[in-house]
């Protein structure tokens, strides 16, 4: 139950769904995910809706403080990330890592044209070395201290081997 508002401008730049995350509303989306994304997911509805307004606005900018860069910066790649293709759904597990790793700043420095490429990389990272990691979150759908320390130390393993 809600109401979601689609954008032509967010179609026309190739994002889809073209739901504009700033004035949708869902009573139901919330109680269909699980905590552990929930948790994950928290403040991106916010920081896209966000990110779109100062998107906007730096059109008709010349000089961006640094601050506003770097949140321009972010929301293309959370933007980006939020890209999948058609009938491709995640399981619980990867979705999260895919968060996480946005959420902690690992993608801040990766360019944004190669984010869905840096995203398929870890997860075959994660489900070659790290399958108990994978089946302890899609089993607990919850992150302890212990399964955030094994996915940092992924994370920055895979990230040295990017390129």
């Amino acid at each position: 139950d809600g109401q979601i508002f689609l954008e032509t401008s967010l179609f026309n730049s190739g994002i889809r769904p073209a739901i504009n995350a700033g004035i949708s509303v869902s009573r139901v989306g919330g109680a269909a995910q699980t905590k552990l994304i929930k948790n994950l997911s928290g403040g991106i509805r916010t920081d896209l809706a966000q990110y779109r307004e100062l998107a906007a606005f730096a059109q008709f900018a010349s000089d961006l403080d640094a601050s506003t860069k770097k949140q321009l910066d972010r929301g293309a790649r959370v933007t980006e990330l939020l890209k999948q293709a058609q009938y491709t759904p995640l399981p619980i597990s990867l979705m999260a890592a895919s968060l996480f790793a946005v959420n902690k700043g690992y993608l801040d420095d990766v360019d944004v044209k190669k984010v869905l490429g840096f995203e398929s990389g870890l997860h075959q990272h994660l489900k070659s070395s790290h399958a108990a990691l994978l089946a302890k979150l899609e089993t607990d759908k919850a992150m302890d201290k212990g399964a955030e320390e094994e996915l940092t130390a992924a994370i920055v393993a895979f990230k040295k081997s990017f390129n």
